[in-house]
């Protein structure tokens, strides 16, 4: 199998995920086809939302365009015979199985045989997914990051019949979208960013649950300590510029302490049963005012275009040092 870029990538689903990657892609000259599953999204909500981020990121500087230099590159449309153009199509659609199969069946009936597909789940391994696809050796993970336009974050992910190479030719794609990629080779659950998160999760509903400390006081605690350096350069790098003796020693005596907890947490059992959803509906961990909810929003997209200031100013340069490393 070999992939064919002919400049053109789908999108199925328009929701806050799909709406930022668009974005992304557009920001990076790409050619979009968008397909609303949920019709209604082409109505306003999709494509305002879109207009917004391009908005955003002229305002903040990364692109030149304006938004409607930039959208005349995407077609809005509910017809997956639309995708016919594209070498590439992403589904991000709900985190229902039920839901992304169907999908996959009208995606397959518009697309030839060597048409990559994608899905943008955060859950479902990769290898039950391609087993709903006509041509499973074809299917392939997409990871993105929130917000995707100011993300470097990319994970591709190989099922077990997805060919290693076309997963190392999609990374070769996505640098050309301005992304940092990372090839994950064998299908596992939660990939390498969500099962490194929900086990640092896990023992945070640990702390407090047990009395050890207060949601806020672990917020603060990731936010001063790992939320500064991880940015830089990860865990293992972080390990080697600080001394990784002291860290080997002190597994010893603390991985047989953490928290192997395999249910659900009380505290956010509880919330969710509750119909709890953090900022959208101003119920979670914290309370939210309609103005609080909105000032968080608007305040997390300020700091996201920061970030990507500051990382993008020290990313050739790390890029460079890591090339001259022989990784073991």
């Amino acid at each position: 199998m070999e992939l064919k870029n002919n400049s053109t990538v789908g999108i199925v689903g328009l929701g806050l995920m799909g709406g930022s990657i668009v974005a992304a892609l557009l920001i990076s000259n790409q050619k979009v086809v968008a397909v609303a599953p949920i019709v209604s999204d082409l109505d306003k909500a999709a494509p305002d939302r879109i207009r917004h981020y391009l908005e955003e990121c002229l305002r903040e500087g990364l692109t030149t365009k304006t938004p409607d230099e930039l959208l005349v590159n995407i077609t809005y449309t509910p017809d997956y015979a639309q995708l016919e153009k594209c070498w590439l199509v992403m589904e991000c659609v709900i985190e229902n199985l039920a839901v992304k199969q169907e999908v996959y069946k009208k995606i397959e009936a518009c697309v030839s045989d060597e048409v990559i597909i994608t899905s943008n789940t955060s859950a479902i391994p990769i290898s039950m997914l391609q087993n709903h696809c006509r041509v499973p050796e074809r299917f392939f993970g997409m990871h993105w990051g929130e917000p995707s336009y100011t993300s470097f974050f990319l994970e591709i992910i190989c099922g077990e019949k997805s060919p290693v190479e076309i997963g190392e030719q999609l990374c070769a794609v996505a640098k050309q979208w301005g992304k940092e990629p990372t090839l994950v080779r064998k299908d596992i659950r939660g990939f390498i960013t969500n099962r490194i998160m929900y086990a640092m999760y896990r023992e945070a509903f640990n702390l407090v649950e047990n009395g050890y400390a207060t949601i806020a006081d672990v917020d603060n605690a990731c936010k001063n300590d790992g939320g500064r350096w991880m940015a830089f350069c990860g865990l293992f790098r972080y390990m080697d510029l600080t001394g990784l003796k002291a860290y080997h020693a002190v597994m010893k005596d603390l991985f047989p302490e953490l928290s192997n907890q395999t249910t659900v947490p009380k505290l956010i059992d509880d919330i969710a049963k509750a119909g709890g959803n953090g900022v959208s509906n101003g119920n979670g961990f914290y309370d939210y005012t309609p103005e609080e909810a909105k000032k968080w929003e608007e305040t997390f997209e300020e700091f996201s275009f920061d970030l990507h200031r500051l990382s993008s100013k020290y990313t050739e340069k790390v890029a460079d040092m890591s090339s001259k490393n022989i990784l073991k």
